[in-house]
This record gives structure tokens, C-alpha cells and sequence, in this order.
């Protein structure tokens, strides 16, 4: 995210975005090639690829392009990294993953954390204050809002995210996710091409440098891993570990960019990582309380059986949790 909010002033957000994807694609089918990975053989896989490369490569990248230049870096990268709460939702209706209590109050929070970031600052004091009427939805003017188009960019991701295990039916999902990513970039360059003008005239070594990272690093070394690692395990968690690249991006886009949050999207930020914490953990959190109250209700068989000692007690709650576990 901050190298592409670093150079989009010297480019344009459909070329940057056909650029992250079509180089990375062939980077990724090289590789796939190297370990003799299968192609794709029937209708359905090629049909899958196409769906996926137009969810999560042409909009994903279209909507995160845009959307870069109306916000920073750190915060869009928070933004981006909402996807994770509806990926939850997708997988608990789609896939019957088990939320829990934890984790929905991980969702909770995440929710107002993404309030707080996306909603612009005197929505939400007039909100406190009881002024309802300031709060002036504009629908045609939500796409002028960067926010709201790094909003619709994690949709569209954590709708690509639940569609892996779809596509891994019917193809290898290192060879998917580099063909998603060819034909997804096509469009890009194709609006690139009808809407955009002196797309790398004013691109310098350092510009070409930071593209070249945001492709190599950002697009076919984070998508190949994340999307091979989602056809294999719980999407939800997997998905909740993406909010940990807002702390860099925060970071290096305060150190590198200048960038400043306000009050209410800092607090925001905070309760975002909280979020994430308690839907990546939720699984631990529920079964670490589950041993406290097994262990409480053990207490009351202490208290009614004198004969019982110490020894006898730690021995019971040892085979509680071994059990547990």
C-alpha cells in the first residue's frame, strides 16, 4: 500500500493496477510450470477462473486503485483488511465454520472499528450529539469517497477468498491463481487504455522500482501463498491474519508518507486489530474458558465430598483437560 500510494502521483490507478496483476500472473504460472503443476482441463475450472478473475482481480484491484488515491496508505490498508469479517460470515453460511461467541464478538468490534475508519468525523459526532439530519448519504458521491472504494475492494476480496475452495475443485490453486490474475488484469488495462493518459511518461527508476515490488511481493508471492494456504485450511482464520499488514502499513506510511490519523480513526484502527485478535483466536479463547468453568464446577464436588483430597482433585482436572485437548 505505500509503495503504491508512493507513486500513484506519477501514474495512473487502472495502468498500476493492470501492472500489479498481469506480470504477477505469468510470474506466478512460470513457477507452477517449474513444479509441473496441472492446468486447468475442464469447462468448470476455466468457468471458475474466469469468475474469480473478475471478483477478486478486476474489481479487487480496480476498487483498491482508485481508492488509493482518495485515502493514505494505513488507512487504506485497514480498510482492505476489513475483508476478514465478511469472509466469516460467507464461510459460517456457505461452509458452516463455527464463529462462536468470541468470535462474533470479534465481529462486533470489527464492525465499529470499520465505523470509525470509513465514516467521515462529523457523521459520527452529529450521531452522538442526536443530529441525525447531518448525516447526508450521497450514493453517486460514496465512489468519490476513497473509504468507501476501499470498502467495496474488500468485498470483492473476501468474496474471491470464499471462492477458492470452489475453484480448487477444478484446478491447482497456484495455476488458478495465476490465470485469475492474467484475466483479471486484461480489463484493467483495457479501461486503462479508454480513460487514462500518460500512464508511465512521468514514471521515474524509483517509480518502476516500487511498481515492480507492489507486483513481485504484493500480487505473486502474497497471492500464490494466501490462496494456496485458503484451498487448505479455515478460511476465516487465514483471512483474520491479513490484519496484521495495516500495522505495517501504518507504520511505514507514517514514517515513509507523513500521514496522520484523526482521533476517531485511530481509536478505530485500535479496535480493528482487537477485532481480529478475538475472530483469529476464538477457537483458543472458547476452550481455555471451557476448562475454568469445568474447573469451578469441580469445586463444589470438593466441598461436598470430604473424603476427597488434593491429589484426587488435580488427577480429575488433569483428565479434564486432557480430554479438552
Amino acid at each position: 500500500m505505500v509503495a503504491m500510494k508512493g507513486v500513484i502521483p506519477y501514474t495512473t490507478p487502472f495502468f498500476m493496477a493492470g501492472v500489479r496483476l498481469v506480470p504477477a500472473g505469468i510470474l506466478v504460472l512460470i513457477v507452477a510450470a517449474i513444479f509441473q503443476l496441472p492446468q486447468p482441463k475442464t469447462w468448470q475450472g476455466w468457468l471458475w477462473i474466469a469468475a474469480f478473475a473478475l471478483v477478486d482481480g478486476t474489481m479487487f484491484q480496480g476498487f483498491l486503485a482508485q481508492g488509493i488515491v482518495k485515502t493514505g496508505a494505513g488507512l487504506g490498508s485497514v480498510m482492505i483488511d476489513s475483508q476478514p469479517l465478511a469472509v466469516a460470515l460467507l464461510s459460517s453460511f456457505l461452509f458452516g465454520e463455527v464463529i462462536g461467541l468470541w468470535g462474533w464478538l470479534g465481529l462486533s468490534i470489527g464492525i465499529l472499528g470499520i465505523s470509525l475508519i470509513g465514516l467521515p468525523d462529523p457523521w459520527i459526532y452529529s450521531l452522538f450529539q442526536g443530529d441525525f439530519q447531518a448525516v447526508e448519504i450521497n450514493w453517486l458521491g460514496l465512489f468519490d469517497n476513497g473509504e468507501w472504494l476501499m470498502l467495496l475492494a474488500a468485498l470483492s476480496m473476501a468474496v474471491g477468498t470464499v471462492m477458492i475452495p470452489y475453484v480448487s475443485r477444478y484446478s491447482d490453486p497456484v495455476v488458478a491463481t495465476g490465470w485469475h490474475m492474467i484475466i483479471g488484469g486484461l480489463p484493467l488495462f483495457g479501461l486503462s487504455w479508454t480513460q487514462e493518459s500518460q500512464q508511465w511518461v512521468n514514471l521515474s527508476l524509483e517509480g518502476w522500482l516500487a511498481l515492480s515490488y507492489a507486483t513481485v511481493f504484493g500480487s505473486a508471492i502474497a497471492y500464490g501463498i494466501f490462496f494456496y494456504l485458503a484451498s487448505k485450511g479455515n478460511l476465516t482464520s487465514l483471512s483474520a491474519l491479513t490484519f496484521l499488514t495495516p500495522i505495517f502499513a501504518l507504520l511505514f506510511g507514517t514514517i515513509i508518507l507523513s500521514e496522520v490519523l484523526s482521533l476517531l480513526q485511530s481509536a478505530g484502527v485500535c479496535l480493528t486489530i482487537v477485532s481480529i485478535y478475538l475472530i483469529n483466536q476464538r477457537e483458543n479463547l472458547a476452550a481455555k474458558f471451557s476448562v475454568v468453568n469445568e474447573e469451578q464446577d469441580l469445586i463444589p464436588d470438593l466441598e461436598s465430598s470430604p473424603a476427597i483430597n488434593l491429589s484426587q482433585l488435580t488427577e480429575k482436572i488433569t483428565e479434564e483437560i486432557v480430554v479438552e485437548d
